[in-house]
């Protein structure tokens, strides 16, 4: 089995509603992102999937993302807060669904967000 990772970032700011602390008053991220793809054949050039193809897809993704104030995008408001937690599933879904075109050789199996080098979320599906 093999399996590629591919990085991208953003820059967006959040607030989180129901939530006691600091992290509900406008604040800001510099997000990472990385997604994962399994899969246990290669290609006739010794690939899974090309990692142009994956980065140019997650950079369109987390692109949507970037300088925005995230609670203002139809994704998240008042009814789903922007964690890191919510991000992650975001981007996931969103990814999922630009990659099903590339066939059976790669599955995407997981995207994790870090909004600080200390801090990550990860979503897998199941």
């Amino acid at each position: 089995m093999f399996e590629l990772r591919v990085r991208s970032s953003f820059a967006a700011a959040h607030r989180l509603h129901e939530y006691p602390d600091q992290c509900r008053r406008l604040h800001g991220h510099n997000w990472e992102v990385e997604a994962v793809v399994v899969g246990p054949e290669l290609n006739a050039a010794g690939m899974l999937v090309d990692f142009a193809l994956l980065k140019n897809e997650l950079r369109q993704v987390v692109g949507a993302l970037d300088h925005c104030y995230l609670n203002e995008l139809a994704a998240f408001g008042p009814e789903k807060n922007p964690t890191a937690e919510n991000i992650a599933r975001h981007i996931f879904t969103e990814l999922k669904a630009r990659l099903a075109g590339i066939g059976p050789a790669g599955v995407l199996t997981a995207v994790t967000v870090w909004e600080s080098p200390a801090a990550a979320a990860t979503y897998r599906e199941g």
